[in-house]
């Protein structure tokens, strides 16, 4: 059998295991997925089609399989049980612990399935591999944040919770509406319908103080997550730009993109850095503090006048009341 005949016979396999994922899959879906034409994945389902497994749908559709349809367990290659270690490490420490009890639940299941050599590489790995998480995700009264935001959209439910917003010192009581969950700058973030706000909001998973699932129906039908993070528009942003001293650019290479990094570009022992960040926000001004005696605000000119009440305020503060001397 030529490379060729086997690169098809192991895309078939592969598709139909993906058919096994989920109830309908589109053809464009399992062509992006396999980098092939429509044309492509058409034969290849007809393929599977004469092999005798029962595929439903057609092309414009989409594919799925006849209900109860079940290949045996599949075998996991020993770079595909690597992965599974890596991923319950990152689970351990990114999710909450009803999730993380979940997966490891999940993960005896995927181990018992496993050949002699992968589970040796597997036991060998786990000691091998660690993961820190810096922040702290959740509040220690709501350790199963995750696994309550999870069913209620699975299950188009209402969650009630009790909500630190960053801008109050009091905690609100909010109903919402959970349409997605994202992680991002290291934080677990929830994107839903805010009953108190009769608008789409975001919540900080830490800063849920308590949270239960409802036995209240979604009040609405919601889109997916990608319709209500689309980027602001570049007129609602402020453009910056700074000459960083080369030598120590790279040291804030990981927290720029938090601040709206778009680009930069070296100039002689300068790199110009340029970036689309929200105005009336103190929070660039204080970042740039912490770096500002190797750079420079090119613009715009409120930014450097803010920095430089902040600066005057940190000037008036550190003045040392002189002793009285004795005589």
């Amino acid at each position: 059998m030529d490379n060729e005949a086997l690169n098809r016979f192991d895309r078939i396999v592969a598709m139909l295991q993906h058919l096994q994922s989920g109830r309908t899959v589109k053809a464009q879906e399992l062509a992006d997925r396999f980098q092939v034409s429509l044309r492509t994945v058409y034969r290849d389902i007809r393929s599977l089609e004469a092999s005798g497994v029962p595929v439903t749908g057609e092309a414009g559709v989409g594919y799925s399989l006849l209900e109860g349809y079940r290949l045996p367990p599949v075998m996991f290659t020993h770079e595909e049980a690597g992965s599974f270690v890596a991923a319950e490490k990152l689970m351990q420490k990114f999710s909450d612990k009803a999730l993380g009890a979940h997966f490891e639940s999940a993960m005896y299941k995927v181990k018992s399935v496993l050949r002699g050599s992968a589970k040796d590489r597997v036991a060998t790995l786990e000691a091998q591999i660690w993961v820190d998480a810096s922040t702290q995700l959740f509040n220690q009264h709501t350790p199963h944040a995750l696994d309550v935001l999870l069913d209620s959209m699975a299950e188009k439910k209402q969650v009630a919770m009790q909500y630190q917003a960053f801008s109050s010192e009091e905690p609100t009581e909010r109903l919402i509406e959970p349409v997605g969950l994202f992680h991002e700058n290291n934080f677990w973030y929830i994107m839903g319908y805010c009953h108190l706000r009769a608008d789409y909001r975001q919540f900080r998973t830490d800063r849920m103080l308590q949270i239960k699932l409802t036995d209240r129906p979604f009040s609405k039908e919601h889109g997916p997550l990608s319709d209500y993070r689309k980027p602001k528009a570049l007129s609602e942003k402020m453009k910056v730009v700074l000459r960083v001293e080369k030598q120590f650019a790279k040291y804030i290479q990981t927290s720029r993109t938090y601040y709206g990094f778009t680009s930069e570009k070296p100039d002689g022992d300068y790199v110009v850095m340029t970036f689309l960040t929200e105005p009336h926000c103190e929070g660039f001004a204080r970042w740039f503090l912490m770096f500002g005696d190797c750079a420079q605000i090119l613009e715009p000119e409120s930014l450097k006048e803010q920095v430089s009440d902040i600066i005057a305020k940190v000037q008036a503060s550190l003045q040392v009341t002189p002793e009285p001397v004795l005589i």
